[in-house]
């Protein structure tokens, strides 16, 4: 392309148009200044883009079919925001911004509102659901066939995999009809849309029909499911028939209660504990998630039996976090000021020798230890000549869980010391030696000091680790050993593993209740952390 100039003193000529190179961005010129938009950087914001819309509209549904529109509302809020800062040629620090901002309220302040929120209810096993649906559950648990039930030829289906996939009965009652049977309910189904051969449904569209073998497989999941009816439920009758049962204990909206109707029994509801209960307190074992208030926050330390445990697993807790603090601290020092010395040869070979133990995965070595000190066949007692139950008794189970953090944590605290080492300078040394000081003195007054001002922030974290160090002691004690008549708690178990046994325990989950232990647990651990952190503060002005 050419332009037309018109030079001083002669006629026009034709100049040719300076192009600008192809590979040059676009440069656009905004308030903030300059803004460099290249087609690869446009391309991946709209992939990007496309994706964030695609992950709003898949997590928008179900929470559409939940009515849950507060969180709709909120994902509604954030999308908007998103497309917006970055559909934007201004926002520019928003950008940078908005995906830490994003990934903090996902993993870390979303998690722990709902720990604490769960704290004041009782949601736990036998309290999961909705007081609607503990009302299904004990209906259709006590479903019975009686005379003149309807039978139906059962078909067992999925709409996903056929080992996980959620179940659904597709049914044939004996007038020909068939039926789709799901936790909601039974639906009907168009003749179009499903075919018999003999008397069952042998192919219907949109599910995945289970053959004999792998309906076989998932025996016990065909036997506890049933698909709720008006006066009672459908429940399987072995793999290939089913019934419409009535159920013996129903529940009266008039008097908000659950009675038995083979013989009267009444169970009455009680909103406050989210249970049926009838006259004598008896309870029916499900019930529903309802508001607790401080009740498990209080019983920590007002109900006799559970504060007993909490206050002697407390105790434990902090002797525990302290001892493999400064075991290993010592430990690590002693180690790193030995190979501090400039006479020491082959110093390299030592060092990488001593961190061995810190290159090992932890819960594969806190297996072998476990191992180490049973007292049958571990290696302590045969190497030793020794026939101790170190996990058996309260004590020795303790000094082993001690003795096995010795071993896992003394490396990190050699590698932190060995550094913190080589920043002082050697004239501080020397000066207090010219004035006489011995060895202890010259460690005691000179290095141990400027090494706290600088290692006590992470002595502190490795307290706040330790104090909640779950892996330590469910890997090597799970807790034990025991007392012979109370297994809530053990003499090794630390607060994590406790509230770990309450949540997933064997003998019932109390999700309510360990979401308190855990809000206990966040402010002992922060109050330490506060109260060590402003104790480091002084000390780095005295040391100043």
């Amino acid at each position: 392309m050419t332009t037309q100039q018109q030079l001083p003193g002669a006629g026009s000529v034709t100049t040719p148009r300076p192009r600008r190179a192809p590979e040059e961005p676009d440069v656009l010129i905004t308030r903030g200044g300059t803004q460099t938009v290249t087609l690869t950087g446009l391309i991946v914001k709209i992939v990007l883009l496309g994706i964030v819309g695609s992950l709003s509209v898949w997590a928008a549904l179900p929470l559409i079919s939940d009515h849950e529109w507060l969180w709709l509302s909120v994902l509604v809020v954030v999308t908007a925001a998103i497309f917006y800062i970055y559909l934007s040629r201004r926002r520019i620090a928003p950008k940078y911004l908005i995906p830490g901002t994003l990934f903090l309220l996902a993993f870390q302040v979303i998690p722990v509102l709902y720990t604490a929120s769960t704290a004041f209810t009782n949601f736990g096993d036998g309290h999961r659901g909705s007081k609607q649906d503990a009302i299904v559950a004990i209906q259709t648990s006590s479903v019975r066939q009686v005379a003149g039930s309807t039978e139906y030829e059962l078909s067992v289906a999925t709409t996903g995999d056929p080992v996980t996939g959620k179940l659904v009965f597709l049914l044939l009652d004996p007038a020909g009809k068939g039926y789709e049977g799901d936790a909601s309910g039974l639906h009907p189904l168009d003749p179009a849309d499903f075919t018999v051969t003999g008397s069952r449904i042998t192919a219907a569209n949109g599910y995945t029909l289970l053959n004999l073998g792998q309906a076989t497989v998932r025996s016990n999941d065909v036997t506890s499911f049933s698909v709720p009816t008006s006066d009672g439920a459908i429940r399987a009758s072995g793999i290939t028939h089913a019934y419409d049962g009535a159920a013996s204990q129903l529940y009266n909206k008039a008097c908000d209660c659950v009675t038995d109707q083979t013989n009267g029994h009444v169970w009455t509801a009680d909103g406050g504990r989210g249970v049926f209960v009838d006259s004598s307190g008896q309870e029916l074992p499900q019930g529903w998630k309802v508001n607790v208030g401080f009740k498990n926050l209080a019983s920590v330390l007002t109900d006799k039996n559970i504060a007993s445990h909490f206050l002697q697993t407390l105790a434990w807790n902090i002797a525990f976090a302290l001892l493999s603090v400064l075991v290993t601290f010592a430990l690590g020092l002693g180690v790193a000021m030995a190979l501090n010395s400039a006479r020491l040869r082959g110093k390299t070979v030592y060092r990488i020798l001593l961190i061995l133990p810190y290159a090992m995965p932890s819960f594969a070595m806190l297996l072998v230890w476990s191992d180490m000190f049973n007292a049958d066949f571990g290696l302590i007692n045969k190497l030793f000549g020794l026939s101790v139950d170190w996990l058996g008794g309260a004590w020795t189970a303790r000094f082993s869980v001690i003795l096995i953090q010795l071993w896992l944590g003394y490396p990190y605290m050699f590698l932190v010391s060995t550094g913190a080492l080589q920043a002082i300078p050697g004239e501080l040394s020397e000066a207090a030696k010219v004035d006489g000081a011995g060895v202890w003195n010259r460690f005691r007054r000179v290095t141990l000091p400027l090494l706290l001002v600088s290692l006590t922030p992470l002595l502190i974290s490795s307290f706040a680790f330790n104090f909640n160090n779950f892996n330590a002691v469910q890997l090597t004690t799970q807790g034990g050993p025991f007392p012979p008549t109370d297994s809530t708690v053990g003499s090794t178990d630390l607060l994590i593993t406790y509230t770990y046994r309450l949540a997933f325990g064997g003998s019932g989950a109390q999700y309510g209740f360990a979401a308190a232990i855990s809000i206990y647990i966040f402010l002992i651990v922060g109050t330490i952390s506060a109260l060590s952190f402003r104790f480091t503060r002084k000390q780095e002005e005295v040391y100043k």
